[in-house]
């Protein structure tokens, strides 16, 4: 059977969708951008990634965020991104904002991991040929490397943007000290940082406590929030305990051990306060993180168009009043 031709929706800009500016940037990014480090590996139904991939374009989200080592396994985020972009999306290249990453282990031996100059070359290209681009539009670098000079990741940074491999350089989840050296080295060589990204939720406010958010948006550069649901938390998924095929269940990064009965006393608070605002809690969850004026974009997973539907309501969620934020400090201080 032959696949019917993809046509993007004619209204895509006008269903909803808002564009914040990517620090001292040409760049608009929609508020919620697609995340792709779960549910669309080669474990996952290739029909429904892209009806979800569609889905999101269709409403105006033009930002795909993906790595080298999404999946699950390895690479296979990416190949399925690239599937859908040559079949559908091709046409559509220039209304794309596609980022890719390296940082973690993607290949054994001493040059598949951390921050040299030769992993985070071979890496891209790799994405490359997996997606099917000439470019991404911004390459990450997805973690801090104790061991390789600052120097030697930050100039491969450089010059994969003077190469042309990727038009905007980003960093991901560098500790201050070392954030602020990055943003200098960067600008002094005319490829500013143009992104940062961050785990930032209700629950979990490390780069406000820590200086970050503040530093890197004083020093020009856009910030993306990932699990702004706190890796499914600030859901009704955990609103009763921890169900059979949870992300807490089956272990990986969200432990069931971190569920305890005082967070869930908190979700439930948080919960209730959501249903009196007219939202969901993951509506609710996602509009805070965008009231942060700090915050260019939230990261979003979706294992189905219902699920991201929901998530980009978030969008014109109404504002929180004085009172109601007061609620959402006391209770996240249970």
């Amino acid at each position: 059977m032959i696949e019917p031709l993809y046509r993007a929706d004619d209204n895509r800009y006008e269903n909803g969708m808002q564009y914040t500016r990517a620090g001292r940037s040409g760049i608009l990014l929609p508020r919620v951008s697609l995340g792709m480090w779960h549910n669309f590996g080669e474990v996952d139904p290739l029909q429904r990634s892209k009806e979800i991939i569609h889905y999101a374009f269709d409403h105006g989200v033009t930002s795909f965020d993906l790595a080298n080592n999404y999946g699950p396994g390895y690479g296979t985020a990416e190949e399925t991104f690239g599937y859908v972009f040559n079949k559908s999306l091709r046409p559509y290249r220039d209304e794309l904002f596609i980022a890719s990453k390296a940082g973690y282990d993607m290949w054994p031996g001493p040059y598949g991991n951390w921050g040299s100059r030769k992993y985070l070359f071979a890496s891209l290209d790799q994405s490359l040929r997996r997606m099917g681009l000439e470019y991404v539009d911004v390459f990450y670098s997805h973690r801090y490397d104790l061991e390789t000079p600052l120097e030697e990741t930050l100039q491969a940074l450089v010059d994969i943007v003077r190469r042309g491999k990727a038009l905007y350089a980003g960093i991901s989840r560098w500790p201050l000290e070392a954030t602020r050296f990055a943003l200098q080295y960067l600008s002094e060589r005319d490829v500013p940082c143009l992104l940062f990204q961050d785990r930032y939720n209700i629950l979990d406010r490390h780069v406000i406590e820590s200086g970050v958010l503040e530093t890197i948006a004083e020093g020009g550069c856009g910030f993306v929030s990932f699990s702004p649901l706190a890796q499914g938390l600030l859901t009704n998924k955990y609103l009763n305990g921890i169900p059979e095929n949870s992300r807490a269940a089956r272990g990986g990064h969200l432990k069931a051990e971190q569920i305890t009965p005082e967070l869930i006393a908190t979700i439930r608070s948080l919960n209730t306060l959501a249903l009196e605002r007219g939202e969901t809690l993951a509506q609710m969850a996602l509009s805070w993180v965008l009231a942060d004026k700090r915050v260019t974009s939230v990261i979003v997973g979706a294992s189905s168009v219902a699920q991201l539907a929901d998530s980009l309501k978030s969008v014109e969620a109404p504002g929180f009043s004085d009172d109601e934020l007061e609620l959402i400090e006391k209770y996240c201080n249970l």
